[in-house]
């Protein structure tokens, strides 16, 4: 099978397109004809070698941790599943990924794939959608009814996050570039600040949570616009607790982890036109090397960027 793998860590010339052996499944696993496959920032820190101690991997490696296609086989052990179901998932980070013609995956990772769009599309959600619903329900505990600052969220993640805190009902601040504000509204987010006219820090206060999709400078003063016991999360690692506007509020940072029933969640509201995978570009498997460069260095991409695999 065709393959984008790495030999060494490095910039986007470590990227090779080969041939690679077809992947081998345990009885708990299922073998997934990859037609699409989404890029993410993991996808980059990997290959540059950033994230190895998070993440131990061997060489050669597959990137990428998104996909959507068509089951080709199942383990012995596999019952939710059969030969041609149209699946997607967020795999373990630690293996193999999706770069690829196949992908062996847990079963347990796996979840049918949304009804209403192509697998193009499907791609994009699994890795965001599920980082987005992490942050938001499982660690910042969004209610209905609460303020919710987030950070970066005409992004991949941010843009579910910004959907997911209004199906929700909360009350959802967005920051973004200047390029973005109408496409943040569009998502009906409730207040729209665009960083390059004004610090949000200025603008915000009183809100119950805070989610940092982006991290560097942006989440800086984040502790500044939440109440007391309000909570700061973050997926750039957790904020710094000795920030003197920290006191009696929360903070955590998370690696997004595979989820059965959210991603199953997620496809029901995709199919009931509650929430929308945006991509912005579309690439051949191929050019791998160009989907990577144009995430890691051209700013405020909106939405996701994903790699086609099967026409």
């Amino acid at each position: 099978m065709k393959a984008v793998r790495i030999h060494q860590y490095g910039g986007s010339e470590v990227l090779v397109y080969e041939n690679a052996p077809l992947p081998t499944i345990l009885p708990d696993e299922v073998l997934i004809k990859v037609h699409a496959s989404g890029v993410n920032p993991v996808d980059w820190k990997i290959r540059e070698g950033l994230r190895l101690t998070t993440f131990p991997t061997e060489l050669p490696l597959t990137l990428g941790w998104d996909v959507s296609g068509v089951i080709e086989s199942i383990g012995t052990e596999v019952t939710d599943f059969k030969k041609g179901d149209k699946v997607y998932s967020r795999p373990n980070i630690t293996r193999n990924g999706t770069y690829a013609e196949y992908v062996a995956v847990k079963a347990s990772e796996v979840a049918f794939k949304p009804k209403t769009i192509e697998h193009v599309r499907a791609a994009s959600v699994p890795l965001a959608a599920l980082t987005a619903w992490q942050a938001l329900f499982d660690h910042g505990k969004l209610e209905a009814g609460q303020k919710v600052l987030i950070i970066g969220a005409s992004g991949g993640v941010g843009s579910f996050a910004v959907q997911l805190a209004k199906w929700k009902k909360a009350k959802v601040i967005g920051v973004c570039s200047s390029k973005n504000v109408d496409f943040l509204k569009s998502l009906k987010a409730d207040q729209v600040i665009d960083y390059t006219t004004v610090h949000y820090e200025d603008v915000v206060k009183n809100v119950d949570l805070v989610f940092d999709a982006v991290g560097g400078e942006a989440k800086v003063h984040g502790w500044k616009v939440l109440k007391a016991g309000g909570t700061f999360v973050s997926i750039t690692g957790k904020p710094e607790s000795n920030d003197p506007h920290a006191e009696g509020k929360h903070g955590a940072g998370f690696l997004v982890t595979p989820n059965k029933e959210q991603l199953t969640q997620i496809a029901k509201l995709i199919d009931e036109g509650t929430i929308r995978p945006v991509v912005s570009t579309v690439l051949p498997l191929s050019h791998a090397r160009k989907a990577q460069d144009m995430l890691q260095h051209s700013q405020n991409v909106r939405g996701k960027i994903v790699l086609k695999v099967v026409d």
